[in-house]
C-alpha cells in the first residue's frame, strides 16, 4: 500500500470533502485536496531533504493526505477523531501495525491545541501543516467582511518552506501584503502553531526561523 493507493480511493475521497463541506459552513479556510496534498507534499520535502527512508516517506505523505479527515466528526478535538478514522481506513486496507502505529499517532498529534512532535513523522506534518498559509485558501470573496484568519492568509501572497544547505535551519518565509494584514494579526492568531513548528523542527534537529518580509522574527 503506498500513497499513491492511498490518494486513488474514492471512500478517502468522499471523507476528505465532506470534512471541507463542514468547515465551509463553520467559516474556516480551505481543508480540501489542496491543503491535504500541499501538506503531503511538503511533509515528504522535509523527510527527503533530511535523509529518511522511502518508508517514512510514504508514511509521511499518507499522514498528510489523511490528516484533516476528523473535520467530517467535528473540529473539535479532530485530530483524534481523524486518528481514529485513519486507523479503521488503514486496518481495512490491510496496513501493517506498525505502519498504522505510525501514521495515526502522526493525525492525532498534529494539532495546536493538542499535539506535541512525538516522533519524525508527526514533526514533519506539523510543520507542513502549521505553515500551509496563502491566498487560495480564504473561501470569502467579500474582502470587506473578512475575519482576521481570512485577513491573513489572503494578505499572504508567497509561502516558502525552506531546509539550508547544511540541514541546521528550516525556514518558513513569507511574503505578506500589509494592505490586508499586518505582521502583528499574524502573530495574533498563528504564535501557537509557529511555537509548535520551533518544537517540531526540535524534534527533526533543526532550528525554526519565521521571515516575514525579509525581517527575521523568530
Amino acid at each position: 500500500m503506498t500513497y499513491k493507493t492511498i490518494r486513488a480511493d474514492e471512500t478517502i475521497k468522499t471523507y476528505i470533502s465532506r470534512a471541507d463541506e463542514s468547515l465551509a459552513a463553520l467559516g474556516y479556510t480551505e481543508h480540501s485536496f489542496a491543503h491535504v496534498t500541499k501538506v503531503a507534499d511538503t511533509a515528504r520535502y522535509i523527510l527527503e531533504t533530511l535523509g529518511y527512508s522511502e518508508h517514512d516517506i510514504e508514511l509521511v505523505q499518507i499522514a498528510g493526505y489523511l490528516h484533516d479527515i476528523g473535520n467530517l466528526v467535528n473540529r473539535v478535538d479532530h485530530s483524534q477523531s481523524g486518528a481514529v478514522m485513519a486507523f479503521r481506513i488503514l486496518d481495512n486496507l490491510g496496513f501493517s501495525a506498525s505502519d498504522i502505529a505510525t501514521i495515526t499517532t502522526a493525525i492525532g498529534n498534529h494539532d495546536e491545541g493538542t499535539g506535541t512532535p512525538v516522533n519524525p513523522i508527526a514533526a514533519a506534518l506539523i510543520i507542513a501543516d502549521k505553515t500551509d498559509v496563502r491566498r487560495s485558501r480564504v473561501r470569502n470573496a467579500d474582502v470587506t467582511a473578512f475575519d482576521i484568519h481570512d485577513r491573513v492568509n489572503y494578505s499572504v501572497i508567497k509561502s516558502v518552506v525552506k531546509i539550508n544547505e547544511e540541514k541546521t535551519l528550516i525556514k518558513l518565509k513569507l511574503n505578506i501584503d500589509t494592505r490586508y494584514s499586518s505582521v502583528m494579526d499574524y502573530f495574533e492568531i498563528f504564535l501557537n502553531r509557529m511555537v509548535m513548528c520551533r518544537k517540531a523542527a526540535e524534534k527533526l534537529g533543526l532550528q525554526f526561523k519565521l521571515i516575514i518580509n525579509e525581517q527575521q522574527l523568530i
